[in-house]
């Protein structure tokens, strides 16, 4: 199995998807936790928010166009061109970003109940109610705190 790829249950006629969150998710939410870290309004160029996070280009040019088309960032073209929040990142949550990239966390049950689904619904549920209260915001704030806490080296 790749990484990312959803885990389905064999023979389940509705193909039954557990959780699927991708590398796409994890390098949206990183890139965006560096352009909240930046601080101010100013447009920060893809390039530097690919190479400050290790996230290839092309990828990233994926994300981000995708994230515009969301209306959570917003583009500028040019020598002082690059990206910035559309939004105060204080309001773009973790789950709005998986799901723009992803898909939607919870899912409509439409099928008939198969023993033992409640378990992935419930961890779906909380996995979305705990994206829905970590923004962007509070991601930078802990990295800076955790970058900030003090090494002891023996």
């Amino acid at each position: 199995m790749r990484v990312g790829a959803p885990l389905e249950f064999p023979g389940d006629p509705r193909g039954f998807v557990v959780i699927s969150i991708s590398e796409k998710s994890r390098s949206a939410v990183l890139a965006l936790t560096e352009l909240a870290r930046r601080g101010d309004a100013a447009p920060v160029p893809i390039l530097e928010l690919a190479e400050s996070r290790d996230i290839p280009l092309h990828f990233l040019e994926q994300l981000l166009a995708g994230l515009r088309r969301a209306g959570i960032l917003q583009s500028q073209r040019g020598v002082k061109g690059g990206y910035s929040f559309r939004r105060d990142p204080a309001e773009v949550t973790i789950l709005e970003i998986v799901e723009t990239v992803d898909g939607r966390i919870r899912l409509d049950d439409d099928g008939p109940p198969v023993a033992g689904d409640w378990v992935w619904r419930d961890a779906r549920s909380r996995l979305a109610d705990l994206f829905g209260e970590l923004t962007i915001a509070d991601m930078a704030e802990r990295e800076a705190r955790d970058e900030s806490a003090p090494m002891f080296h023996i």
